[in-house]
Protein backbone atom coordinates (compact mmCIF):
# COMPACT_ATOMS: atom_id res chain seq x y z
CA UNK A 1 0.00 0.00 0.00
CA UNK A 2 1.51 3.62 -0.96
CA UNK A 3 2.33 5.73 1.82
CA UNK A 4 -0.17 9.09 2.00
CA UNK A 5 1.45 12.02 1.25
CA UNK A 6 2.02 14.59 4.65
CA UNK A 7 0.12 17.12 3.09
CA UNK A 8 -3.02 15.36 2.34
CA UNK A 9 -6.62 17.11 3.48
CA UNK A 10 -9.15 14.89 3.01
CA UNK A 11 -12.20 17.35 1.92
CA UNK A 12 -15.99 16.51 1.80
CA UNK A 13 -19.20 17.90 0.57
CA UNK A 14 -21.51 19.59 3.16
CA UNK A 15 -25.16 17.90 2.35
CA UNK A 16 -26.91 21.71 3.09
CA UNK A 17 -24.24 24.31 0.93
CA UNK A 18 -22.76 22.11 -1.06
CA UNK A 19 -19.60 23.70 -0.44
CA UNK A 20 -16.22 21.58 -0.04
CA UNK A 21 -14.78 21.78 3.19
CA UNK A 22 -11.95 20.17 4.99
CA UNK A 23 -13.34 16.55 6.60
CA UNK A 24 -11.73 17.68 10.17
CA UNK A 25 -13.98 20.78 9.79
CA UNK A 26 -17.59 19.61 9.29
CA UNK A 27 -20.20 17.16 11.50
CA UNK A 28 -21.15 13.97 10.14
CA UNK A 29 -24.14 12.39 10.33
CA UNK A 30 -24.56 8.88 9.59
CA UNK A 31 -27.76 6.40 8.52
CA UNK A 32 -27.38 3.36 10.71
CA UNK A 33 -27.67 -0.06 8.86
CA UNK A 34 -31.35 -0.07 11.18
CA UNK A 35 -32.62 3.52 9.90
CA UNK A 36 -31.90 5.18 12.61
CA UNK A 37 -29.60 8.50 11.83
CA UNK A 38 -27.59 10.01 14.28
CA UNK A 39 -24.63 12.16 14.95
CA UNK A 40 -21.23 10.79 14.97
CA UNK A 41 -18.97 12.84 17.03
CA UNK A 42 -16.17 9.87 16.16
CA UNK A 43 -16.84 9.90 11.85
CA UNK A 44 -16.00 5.64 12.19
CA UNK A 45 -19.36 4.61 12.55
CA UNK A 46 -20.80 2.09 10.63
CA UNK A 47 -23.62 3.33 8.12
CA UNK A 48 -24.29 5.66 5.20
CA UNK A 49 -23.03 8.74 5.97
CA UNK A 50 -23.25 12.58 5.13
CA UNK A 51 -21.44 15.73 6.17
CA UNK A 52 -22.53 19.11 7.79
CA UNK A 53 -20.78 22.39 8.07
CA UNK A 54 -20.57 24.67 10.98
CA UNK A 55 -22.27 27.21 9.30
CA UNK A 56 -25.49 28.79 11.25
CA UNK A 57 -27.29 28.61 8.35
CA UNK A 58 -26.48 25.06 7.17
CA UNK A 59 -27.92 23.97 11.15
CA UNK A 60 -31.29 25.34 11.01
CA UNK A 61 -33.58 22.94 11.93
CA UNK A 62 -36.17 23.13 8.33
CA UNK A 63 -32.48 23.51 6.00
CA UNK A 64 -30.83 20.35 8.04
CA UNK A 65 -33.89 17.93 7.84
CA UNK A 66 -34.25 18.28 4.06
CA UNK A 67 -30.47 18.08 3.40
CA UNK A 68 -30.56 14.93 5.38
CA UNK A 69 -33.84 13.45 3.99
CA UNK A 70 -31.96 13.86 0.51
CA UNK A 71 -28.28 13.03 1.04
CA UNK A 72 -29.39 10.02 3.44
CA UNK A 73 -32.74 9.19 2.12
CA UNK A 74 -34.14 8.85 5.36
CA UNK A 75 -37.11 10.52 6.91
CA UNK A 76 -35.89 13.27 9.39
CA UNK A 77 -38.36 15.66 11.35
CA UNK A 78 -37.25 19.10 11.58
CA UNK A 79 -35.57 19.36 15.14
CA UNK A 80 -35.25 16.13 15.72
CA UNK A 81 -31.59 16.81 15.25
CA UNK A 82 -29.68 19.01 17.58
CA UNK A 83 -26.54 20.38 16.01
CA UNK A 84 -25.21 22.99 17.96
CA UNK A 85 -23.45 25.72 16.16
CA UNK A 86 -19.73 26.28 16.58
CA UNK A 87 -18.46 29.63 17.05
CA UNK A 88 -15.21 29.73 14.91
CA UNK A 89 -13.86 32.39 17.13
CA UNK A 90 -14.07 30.27 20.97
Amino acid sequence: MPKRRPDHVPMRTCAACRQVRPKRSLTRIVRAPDGTVAIDPTGKAAGRGAYICDDTACREPLRLADAVNRALGAAVKPGSLKLEVMDAAT
